[in-house]
Order: structure tokens, then sequence, then C-alpha cells
């Protein structure tokens, strides 16, 4: 058997994001029926398959020749030498604070789909990322087809356990357990078919289920990427006037997606959020010496996947962090925190890719409220966009697409 990274990595990335669909399907049919589980009550059976299609996914990458040897570079390998040995640290930080190994393997799940950055990487400079991206995207259609049925159905008759949308039903969840992330994953869909041309209607049909989803976040990066989108169209000179108003549209689309209407919950308001007095009690509770700002108080107590596993109040400390950048304050310190950040802007210096600027401000956005490395399928299209997006700042090693060279031309014009 012949393996084809071109034609095969696309099946395998819609075949991971749709392992979605049967991840949560407990939690799914019990919110159908009115029912909210507890989180330490819920079953996990299902979402192994998850873990097992992202297996299948990095064992592909080690048996396809190219992406082996791309991955085996030794830029590759000293970039991850770096990121283990600081990570390493913090375990033995955190386990010299007492805490139990399972708090701090939890604060590692933040580079779970770090493979498929390194996929995407390697993709992008083998002079294939536009045709993988291209392909994914057409295949994701299916997904949100199935994705829009369920969330209107959804939206009309489900009960409202969450909040009540505005067509009359419970604020849609699709096949997520909560409207936070269905509509998360949404905006992401609609980051991605952003960049293939010839699919703006798929695009306004994710952007109308993050919309209808209720959340805040999503409806922030579905409007980040419509601006994109809509700042691309216009002549250079005109771009001016798009750009001087932005800060004043964010705050409105802050206060529009926090309306009864469009969120359906009467505690959205902004200048009421519990996430605010949250981050106000962390700082002010957790913070005792220099050491506790530099290098983390706790890995892993601020993460989800221990609050869902043991309950919110299990260990000392404990809390729900809500923003990726309180998850890496907490966890790596004002170190990873700024590592973080700075290894955002090389990308954007480092990459030629023509939509740098909207994929790496989608990126930055939806970790302000939200910490979306821990979410699936969020966390594994976004991984796969940013590598793809810091590859096309090389010099691709090959062309394994010269047929296809009509699909990389149109990728590499499209202004950012």
């Amino acid at each position: 058997m012949r393996l084809r990274f071109e034609k095969d990595l696309p099946v395998l990335l819609f075949a991971l994001v749709s392992a979605s669909t049967l991840a949560s399907l407990p939690q799914v049919e019990s919110a159908w029926t009115g029912v909210k589980e507890v989180y330490g009550e819920q079953d996990f059976g299902l979402r192994i398959l998850r873990e097992a299609m992202l297996i299948v996914l990095i064992a592909y990458a080690f048996f396809e020749p190219r992406l082996r040897r791309g991955t085996m570079s030794s830029a590759v390998l000293a970039f991850l030498g770096v990121i283990a040995s600081y990570v390493l640290f913090e375990v033995g930080y955190a386990l010299y604070l007492d805490l139990p190994l399972v708090v701090p393997m939890a604060g590692l799940r933040i580079f779970e789909y770090l493979p498929l950055a390194m996929i995407g990487f390697v993709t992008s400079r083998l002079g294939a990322g536009s045709y993988v991206i291209y392909r994914f995207a057409h295949y994701l259609r299916y997904y949100i087809a199935l994705q829009a049925v369920l969330a209107i159905a959804q939206a009309v008759w489900a009960p409202p356990l969450f909040g009540v949308s505005f067509l009359g039903g419970g604020r849609p969840f699709g096949t997520f357990v909560s409207p936070n992330l269905f509509g998360a994953t949404m905006a992401t869909c609609a980051l991605l078919f952003s960049l293939v041309p010839g699919l703006r209607k798929w695009l306004a049909v994710s952007v109308l289920l993050a919309l209808l989803s209720g959340s805040r976040t999503a409806f922030i990066s579905s409007l980040l990427v419509v601006y994109f989108q809509v700042y691309a169209l216009l002549r250079p000179r005109d771009r001016w006037a798009l750009v001087m108003p932005a800060p004043i549209l964010a705050v409105g689309a802050l206060l529009l997606a926090s309306s009864p209407l469009l969120s359906g919950r009467d505690d959205a308001n902004p200048t009421e959020d519990g996430r605010i007095d949250l981050w106000q009690q962390v700082f002010s509770e957790q913070i005792h010496e220099p050491a506790d700002l530099l290098v983390g108080w706790g890995l892993g107590l601020s993460s989800n996947t221990i609050n869902i596993l043991y309950g919110a109040e299990h260990f000392q400390g404990q809390f729900d962090s809500d923003s990726l950048y309180l998850f890496l304050l907490n966890g790596y310190g004002l170190i990873g925190l700024l590592a973080y950040l700075c290894f955002l802007w090389t990308t954007t210096r480092m990459s030629v890719h023509s939509n740098k600027g909207l994929v790496i401000t989608f990126i930055f956005v939806a970790g302000l409220t939200f910490n979306m490395w821990e979410y699936f399928p969020q966390n594994a299209m976004l991984m796969f966009l940013w590598g793809a997006v810091l590859g096309t700042g090389f010099k691709p090693v090959s062309s394994p697409l010269q047929a296809n060279s009509e699909v990389s031309g149109w990728y590499c014009r499209r202004p950012s």
C-alpha cells in the first residue's frame, strides 16, 4: 500500500473531527431529556474514540516517509526539546507542592494535539498545506450539515437547559456537552471555510450556528472571521476606514453578544461577569510570592479536565480558569505565558501565509475567555491550522502537487 498524505491526511483529519459526534453522545442524550449531568458522574466511555483516532493519525505520520523525515528534522526536535525541558520542570515543581500526579498530568493536556501542529507545519513545508486544507474543508461540509440539522431542532424543541434560543427552544449544543463548546467549534469551522474560496455559503452557515449557540466567545470569534473577509474585499487605500473603528466594533460586539436575545441568558452582562470576579479572587488568594508569579502556583489546578473528572473542589486551590491565559499563568507562570504570546507573534513574523493575520488573531481572541486547547475538536483544527500557517514561512522542500498548482495559486494570492 502506497501512502500519499496529500490524499490521506484530509480524510484522517475529517475522521478525527467527526469523532466528536460520538464522543459526547451520552451527555447529548441526557441534555435532550432535560437532564444536565454532574461533571464527576459523566460517562467517558465513548471519549476514548478521539484519543484512539489521534493515535491513528500520529501513527500514519510516522509511517508516511515524507512526514516522518520532516518531523524528525533538527529544528523541530530542538523546539520540542526546549518545550519538554520547561514542562518537566513545571511537573517537578507541582509535585514539590505536594499535588497528586494526576493534577500536573491534566495540566499537560494543552499539548495533547501538538502533534497536529507538527503535521501541519511539515505539510506546509512540503508544499501541500493549501491542498490539504482545501480537501479537508470540503469534507467538513458534511460535518456542518449534520450539526446544522441537530442545532436547529434543538433551538426549536430542546428543553432550555442552558438558556433559551431566539427560536424558542433551548440553546443548541449539537453533538457537544454544552452550547459553548458547540459554538466555539462552529466558529472554528467558519475560520477554516474562510480560507477556501467557493465555500462562503458554508462559512455563512457556520457563523449562523455560532450565533445560534448563544456563546459570546463563539459570536465574537465568528464576527472576527467576517471582519477579515470584509477587510480583504476592500481596496488597500480604503481599509483604514474599517481599521479605525475596530475597537468600537469590538465593544459593540461584546455588548450585543451579552444581550439576552443573543446569549439566551439573563446573567450574561459583561459588567457582572463571574469570570472577572474569579480572576480577581485567584490573583488575591493564590499569588503569595514571586515564584508563584514567575513559574505558576499549581500546574493543572485550573484544568477543566480535573474539574470534570473529580468535581470542582476536589483539590485545594482548584478553580475553573475560563481563560487560556489564566490557565497558562497558573500552571506555567509568567515565563510560560510570555513564551506562548511570543510564539504567536513569532508566527506572524516568520510566516508568509496570506491569512496569517486572521488565523493568529482568531487563536489569540478565542483564548481570552476560553481554554480552547483543552476542548475537542476545536483544539485539533486550530493546532493543525497554526502549524500550517507557521510552515508556510519556510521554503518548501519539495513540490508534490505540481498537478494541483491552480489550488496553491489561489491560496497564495489571497490578501490577508
